[in-house]
């Protein structure tokens, strides 16, 4: 699954989704964490819907967003593209939530977990 993460430094999520310029992508099963590349998003357009639009678009490889706030009208867009959006505390680790979505993984996966992992394992295949 690819995990996108709002953050400034690349170390701890600490971004509001509509606000955050950089997000790390990061490859995560149960047994690997690959970082893959900082997608970056500060070319944003003008008008509140238009810069929506362009964050979902930069982030089309992500199964999950996680960010420290997002608004309703972003959350309904980005489920709607197909990312699950996940809000965290300002400063939780990046290193840390991949290896808790592993713990879930490995150990006993909620069903929403599941759902995107499948799906991301039959995009790849």
């Amino acid at each position: 699954m690819n995990i996108a993460f709002a953050s400034s430094t690349g170390e701890n999520i600490d971004q509001h989704f509509g606000w955050s310029k950089s997000f790390y992508l990061y490859e995560v099963d149960k047994d690997n964490i690959e970082f893959l590349e900082v997608v970056d998003s500060s070319d944003e357009p003008q008008g509140e819907q238009e810069k929506l639009n362009y964050k979902i678009m930069t982030l089309k490889n992500a199964d999950i967003l996680y960010c420290t706030q997002i608004g309703p009208t972003a959350s309904k867009m980005v489920q709607a593209s197909g990312i699950h959006p996940a809000k965290v505390a300002e400063g939780e680790s990046i290193m840390e939530a991949t290896m808790k979505l592993q713990d879930m993984l490995r150990e006993n996966p909620p069903l929403w977990l599941l759902r995107i992992y499948h799906k991301a394992q039959n995009r790849s295949e």
